[in-house]
């Protein structure tokens, strides 16, 4: 607003000091100034408004053309028609008056020309500005959409199974049956919970993972043992809500479906540069562990996972050594 009325200030001391120059009246003058300076300045008002409701395309250039002289045009005829009224007793005024309108629609015209480009040069910025943001925001949106679909299938395979399991308990074994309802209540509890928390230190997690070791042991018994190595200064290092669980289903599925040996899980935490390091290992023999159902979710929705929050695709690699299937997820931290 400030450029804008100093814009026209300017014009209309340019045009008061090329009267007066001429021999006309200080009164005179200054009134033909204001009088060109309103109508003007009217109109240019009228065109940014326009822009808020039309903006022009590969025309732009046109449209400058056809409004700055059309409206230079109508803007000459005003001030004519109004100066002609007004100051028709001044004869020396009248004179210069007429003998600048070519002049004055000249300067008109660009005046308006540069009012209009500027204007929608402004409004087109603004424009892509507001097409950039809702870009991001409907991507985001999109995002959030794939994540929260992504977490909906956290943990069937588990959940089915562990029904089962309870189902089968109940009549051999109702008290380890009332116990298995309890522990798949409070961790069942503990993931909807978590489900609105973006990130969470690893000391959570790992708290809601036990939840859940807590249960498969359950059904397992002494068959499955799982060692965790974290030390203490990393227990506050971040991490994206429920993330581990799935990685260490897949383990069991992987390392226990198939076989009545005991078996053992390693799930350790370790400090990479700006990057917490998850790795977990289980045992894995090619001619036997392939599950034959179930509708676990996959190391390949933890991946997806992972790129959706991170932009990355090598955040989770896996690796067969020594009899084991290793996971190994990375973790950026934030600085």
């Amino acid at each position: 607003a400030f450029f804008f009325l100093l814009w026209w200030l300017v014009w209309g001391a340019g045009q008061y000091y090329a009267m007066k120059t001429a021999g006309v009246a200080s009164t005179h003058a200054a009134a033909d100034a204001v009088i060109s300076i309103l109508v003007l300045a009217g109109f240019s008002g009228v065109i940014l408004s326009n822009m808020r409701y039309y903006l022009p395309g590969r025309e732009k250039y046109l449209y400058v053309l056809i409004v700055s002289l059309a409206l230079g045009g109508l803007w000459l005829l005003i001030t004519y028609i109004a100066e002609t009224n007004i100051f028709k007793a001044d004869i020396l005024f009248m004179a210069v008056f007429k003998a600048s309108l070519g002049l004055r629609f000249t300067i008109g015209f660009l005046l308006l020309a540069c009012v209009t480009l500027a204007g929608l040069l402004r409004r087109t910025a603004q424009r892509q500005a507001e097409d950039a943001y809702y870009k991001q925001e409907t991507e985001r949106i999109a995002k959030d959409a794939e994540l929260n679909k992504l977490r909906l299938k956290l943990q069937p395979h588990f959940l089915f199974n562990s029904l089962n399991s309870i189902s089968a308990l109940t009549g051999t074994q109702p008290e380890k049956a009332r116990l298995m309802i309890q522990q798949l209540a409070a961790f069942l509890r503990g993931t909807l919970k978590k489900e609105d928390e973006g990130f969470i230190s690893i000391e959570e997690e790992l708290e809601q993972l036990q939840l859940y070791l807590d249960i498969e042991k359950l059904r397992f018994g002494h068959r499955l043992s799982v060692e965790v190595n974290c030390d203490a200064d990393l227990l506050q290092l971040q991490l994206p809500a429920l993330l581990l669980q799935p990685v260490v289903e897949n383990a069991i599925k992987f390392g226990l479906y198939d076989t009545i040996d005991d078996v053992s899980i390693s799930i350790s935490v370790a400090k990479a540069v700006n990057a917490l390091q998850v790795t977990v290992s289980n045992p894995f023999d090619e001619t036997t562990s392939m599950p034959a159902g179930g509708t676990g979710f996959g190391l390949s929705s933890i991946r997806r996972r992972l790129f959706l929050l991170f932009g990355r695709q090598d955040l989770l690699q896996t690796k067969q050594e020594a009899g084991n299937f290793i996971t190994i997820i990375t973790i950026p931290q934030r600085t």
